[in-house]
């Protein structure tokens, strides 16, 4: 069959229009350019709002989300907003509603979430709209208070069904509080958040000095409060930034040096730079270390939680300065970042970039020109109020013939006429006078009347006075900031810092060197290293704690030291795991700063680390003494393969007393036991022995004595021996007793293996000695509570009795300097 065709209606015909494609694209690139950035990505410089935002702060208000309703689910916000105002899709009006709920990004938050609404750097994304719940927060408020007073100008919204504000009247300079970032097309826009106490003061300052100068501004905002905190390190860029509106300042993280655990310090980071989170930071810490681009991180741990809030703990290795890690961690994390200032905002609807004192005059024009049109919107409105009552008080004064008139009228509008000529009353007048029930025309309602009329006359005084006198108007506005920096302004959580611009600020070393140190060991077995090659005072005073230094030894910081325990065994430890102890003190290294020894070795439950060592055999070597009298030279044949061993092969029931590091091999060795009785006899007489060796006798006992106190004394005419006697019925509860010093020097040496001579004559009540220590005067005694204990006089009698103590023993130790005596 063959197919017919008929011609086209003269109304379809084609019509084709030659156009220049150059200018097309010109046209439309333009037109979508200016969208975007009156639409959608620049802030107006009045309230500092893009439209997105604006549009979702006065829904909110519509929809009735005052701070004290309850919240409702964002879904709903989102969708009351694009169906009414904002011709968008869902996400980006969401996105903007996360933005201003949250405390990390917005420096006064405007809208109050309920749930899940990200986390800081964007590491964690908001939930899903569906459930989480928003309402205003107090401050937004401000932001939209007055807004149905005619103090801003309304458009109509995409289909012209509804009408929205084209600014909102901002009771405060929120795009300088709050800050704004955007990306329009061919330009953008970055500005950062201030304090909200400092940036009132300033636009106070120049409402009442409009000739105000930067510097004069400044004065009251030095710079950038972001709600992060963090230190801002150089603050050139930010006078560029306040004097150009362009600029650039570095961010830095805050962070405590601390220990982390006992044996290690660690960098502690409470606050990151603009914009970061903790798990960019995080990953790229451990990427620098797989790298090795990072050195001296041995752990990290983010500890985040909503009850602390930012926290990640770097720890350290031993060895590496922290402050030179911290440096390193500046320059290669973003602990330290840039923050580009662009301050771009539309004004009058075209964008410009403005400088501090330009804001803050947009500002203060804007709200200048709110305050006024409020004052005229009230003035009116009183004013209407005011005509009303004065003809309600005419009808009042007349209430018989109003009410005969009324009467007397045919219908409504022949009494409204009526009224209007016999009483010389407005329509409007009339009309209410009809409208008012009689129960409002008694007397009290006429005294109400009357006190209503004189309040209305002086208030619209009061506003007639305000709007003829721009002095009054700025006071005005003045004052409303005042009283909004008094409620909501908080203090600066962003530290500023000078700065010369260079990222590393020290020349400290990341590793550190090896030194000459000190280890020191306590009463109480608190370990740590005394930096210098000075040996440290051997007493920790009585100020500070109950406790003395019971061993000191030269070492260096990269190097061993080996504890002896009172089972005979030695430990080698790192020294440079042990902690640093403060500067040198007069009255001795502040052992309170140490760590217990239990932290660094495992000891049985009835054990104890008794004296400092050489981690090796070599020089004069080791001396030990026990409670059984026995005394032994450890010989220098010390594994190398083992960090601890036996240096002594223990009788069953028996445990070291003493140990002392020989420093010539000359020096005297000293026992004294519970039966005082002192044996001095040279180290020289003690030949070494292997490790596996028993010892050899040091010391003959009576019959159930014990060697109470054993040690090496290598200055015998700077030292005392101080003796406590008591009664055994109170061991070991106290050693209250009765206390000798004597000087060293009047005890005559004796051989070895023999009983020595007698050192403190027991008075009635005495059988035993409590306490015996030996060492340089001058001796310094004290108490439980870490107060000083009075001791006597040095006796030159080496067999004389004691004198009664006033409180009990708990450390002994000397003001002199020692290397390697107890």
């Amino acid at each position: 069959m063959a197919r017919t065709t008929s011609q086209p209606p003269e109304e379809l015909t084609e019509n084709i229009i030659d156009i220049d494609v150059s200018e097309e694209m010109r046209g439309s690139f333009l037109e979508y350019a200016y969208s975007v950035i009156y639409q959608r990505a620049l802030p107006d410089a009045r309230d500092g709002l893009k439209p997105v935002q604006r549009r979702i702060l006065y829904q909110m208000n519509e929809m009735g989300l005052r701070p004290d309703r309850a919240h409702v689910k964002c879904a709903r916000v989102v969708g009351e907003v694009m169906g009414k105002l904002h011709p968008h899709g869902d996400s980006p009006i969401y996105d903007a509603l996360v933005r201003l709920s949250q405390p990390f990004a917005m420096r006064v938050p405007l809208v109050d979430g309920h749930g899940n609404f990200g986390s800081l750097g964007g590491d964690d994304a908001p939930a899903a709209m569906r459930y989480t719940e928003a309402r205003l927060n107090a401050a937004a408020r401000l932001m939209v208070s007055s807004i149905d007073e005619n103090v801003v100008d309304f458009r109509p919204n995409y289909d012209g069904q509804e009408t929205e504000p084209e600014v909102l009247p901002a009771a405060f300079p929120n795009l300088l509080v709050n800050g704004a970032s955007g990306i329009a097309v061919g330009m953008a826009t970055n500005m950062a958040p201030h304090n909200l106490g400092e940036v009132i003061a300033a636009a106070r300052h120049l409402i009442a000095h409009p000739d105000a100068t930067l510097d004069d501004l400044m004065e009251f905002v030095p710079g950038p409060d972001l709600p992060t905190g963090g230190t801002i390190v150089g603050l050139d860029g930010i006078r560029d930034a306040y004097v150009k509106g362009r600029g650039t300042f570095r961010t830095r993280a805050t962070v405590a040096i601390d220990k982390v655990t006992p044996r290690r310090t660690g960098l502690i980071v409470t606050e990151l730079p603009y914009n970061v989170g903790p798990e960019k930071v995080v990953s790229r810490i451990k990427e620098l270390v797989q790298a090795k681009k990072l050195q001296g991180i041995a752990d990290l741990k983010d500890l985040t939680d909503r009850n602390q809030g930012l926290r990640l703990v770097i720890e350290l290795k031993n060895g590496f300065n922290p402050e030179a890690v911290l440096e390193e961690l500046y320059r290669l994390t973003p602990m330290e970042e840039s923050f580009g200032i662009n301050n771009v905002a539309l004004v009058d609807g075209q964008p410009q970039t403005l400088g501090l004192r330009e804001l803050l005059s947009v500002y203060v024009a804007h709200r200048l020109e709110v305050v006024r049109r409020r004052c005229e919107f009230r003035r009116a409105k009183r004013e209407e109020r005011l005509h009303l009552v004065a003809g309600l008080l005419v009808a009042l004064l007349n209430i018989d013939e109003v009410i005969a008139l009324i009467r007397d009228s045919e219908d409504t509008a022949q009494a409204r006429q009526r009224l209007m000529t016999t009483f010389e009353l407005s329509d409007t007048q009339a009309r209410y006078i009809l409208d008012t029930p009689l129960r409002r025309l008694t007397k009290y309602d006429r005294m109400e009347l009357e006190t209503e009329r004189d309040q209305l006359s002086a208030e619209i005084a009061e506003l007639t006075a305000i709007l003829e006198s721009d002095t009054k108007l700025r006071k005005l506005v003045s004052r409303e900031l005042a009283e909004v920096a008094k409620e909501y302004a908080t203090p600066r959580r962003t530290v500023l810092m000078e700065s010369s611009g260079v990222t590393r600020t020290s020349s400290v070393p990341l590793e550190v060197g090896d030194d000459p140190c000190h280890v020191l060991l306590s009463s109480t077995g608190m370990l740590g290293r005394s930096t210098g090659a000075r040996p440290p005072r051997m007493y920790d005073g009585p100020r500070t704690r109950h406790d003395a230094t019971t061993a000191a030894l030269a070492a260096t910081v990269r190097g061993e030291v080996a504890l002896v325990t009172d089972l005979g065994r030695l430990i080698r430890l790192p020294v440079l795991e042990l902690p640093e102890l403060p500067d040198e003190n007069p009255d001795g290294p502040p052992l309170q700063a140490g760590v217990p020894v239990t932290e660094f070795v495992e000891l049985a439950a009835d054990e104890r680390v008794i004296s400092l060592a050489a981690p090796t055999g070599d020089g004069p070597g080791l001396v030990v003494g026990t409670r059984q009298g026995i005394v032994k030279r450890v010989a220098g044949d010390y594994p190398q393969n083992k960090d601890e061993f036996e240096v002594i092969a223990l009788r069953d029931g028996d445990r070291l007393v003493g140990a002392t590091q020989l420093v010539t091999g000359e020096e005297d060795l000293v026992f004294v036991t519970s039966d005082a009785q002192l044996l001095r006899f040279s180290a020289d007489g003690v030949r070494p022995q292997g490790r596996s060796a028993g010892g050899v006798a040091g010391v003959r006992l009576s019959e159930g004595a014990h060697a109470l106190w054993f040690g090496a004394v290598t200055a015998p005419e700077d030292s005392l021996v101080l003796t406590v006697a008591g009664s055994s019925a109170t061991l070991p509860d106290t050693q209250t007793g009765a206390a000798k010093l004597t000087p060293f020097q009047v005890y005559p040496a004796k051989g070895r293996a023999t009983g020595g001579v007698r050192c403190h004559r027991f008075l009635k009540g005495e059988d035993v000695l409590l306490y015996a220590w030996v060492g340089r005067a001058p001796a310094r005694a004290s108490r439980a509570d870490g107060g000083p204990v009075r001791l006597p006089d040095p006796d030159g009698r080496r067999d004389g009795s004691g004198e009664a103590l006033p409180r009990a023993i708990t450390a002994v130790g000397t003001g002199q300097t020692s290397t390697a005596e107890n």
